[in-house]
């Protein structure tokens, strides 16, 4: 009971803190107390702790030169005041998992965790950081220039942001564990590889998707393609993608694969 107490104190500490600073939007905020709860009542500091990194790291990405990319911002579906939809789709899955491994306590649904939480970790780092690139990204299909902020661009920056992201849960998987009382017997090695190339994996899936399956709109007042249904005071014009899936989609499926891949690598290890 203490356990549910404590970490809804703690979870409410923190969420209100990202509130405050306009990190989360109010449903964000609920959103984020009652994931933190689960996680910190039914999961040991690995579980809580990857969370709270994840969630801590974001916040100060986000808010690095952050008036540098409201440009950018302005075509996004979600800005980077999380609300409950994004809260839910970026730590949804590492929940389900959280609650699994309660049921089963495999170290494969550890290991889908650690790759599921590199990967939105990783997706991100790249937006936030990748944004920022003097350069313009690169179609992750066909290669060529693509404006700053399309769906499905690629850099240098924001591919070494991904892949720090990734390394930076590994890194913390590893740590919280070996602080946690109960060791998943799961050498360092490997957790760094999950985190690394799970995320890296996920990310470009996410950016893949993006580019394929995300639905996107065409500004009729300024031209620019984005991922709202409203740009420039105007309504937007759908010009591909699937209808339903927009960037929480997007982040749950790709957060699917960062997982799978976590998994495949822990098999090949034989554990």
């Amino acid at each position: 009971m203490w356990s549910w107490v404590i970490g809804f104190g703690c979870s409410a500490i923190v969420a209100y803190s990202a509130y405050k600073r306009r990190s989360l939007s109010l449903s964000g905020m609920l959103a984020a107390i009652v994931m933190g709860t689960i996680f910190f009542a039914m999961g040991s500091l690995l579980w809580f702790g990857i969370l709270l990194a994840f969630f801590v790291s974001s916040s100060v990405m986000s808010h690095v030169k952050k008036s540098a990319k409201e440009t950018y911002e302005a075509a996004y579906e979600k800005t980077g005041r999380r609300d409950a939809g994004q809260v839910f789709a970026n730590g949804g899955i590492g929940m389900l998992l959280c609650i699994a491994f309660v049921i089963d306590p495999s170290p494969a649904i550890v290991a889908a965790f650690v790759g599921v939480m590199a990967t939105v970790t990783a997706d991100t780092w790249a937006t936030e950081i990748g944004s920022l690139s003097r350069s313009q990204p690169r179609s992750v299909l066909t290669w060529r220039r693509i404006p700053t902020g399309t769906s499905g661009g690629v850099s240098v920056l924001g591919t070494l942001a991904a892949m720090c992201g990734g390394l930076f849960i590994g890194l913390c998987a590893a740590g919280f564990d070996w602080l946690s009382p109960i060791h998943q017997g799961v050498p360092v090695y490997l957790y760094l590889l999950m985190g690394w190339i799970g995320g890296t994996v996920g990310a470009f899936t996410d950016s893949i998707m993006g580019a394929t399956c995300q639905v996107m709109y065409r500004c009729p007042k300024c031209g620019k393609m984005v991922e709202r249904k409203d740009h420039c005071g105007v309504s937007t014009d759908r010009v591909r993608g699937l209808s339903w899936m927009n960037n929480d989609q997007v982040n749950w499926i790709s957060s699917c694969a960062g997982g799978l891949i976590a998994i495949i690598i822990l098999y090949l290890a034989g554990i």
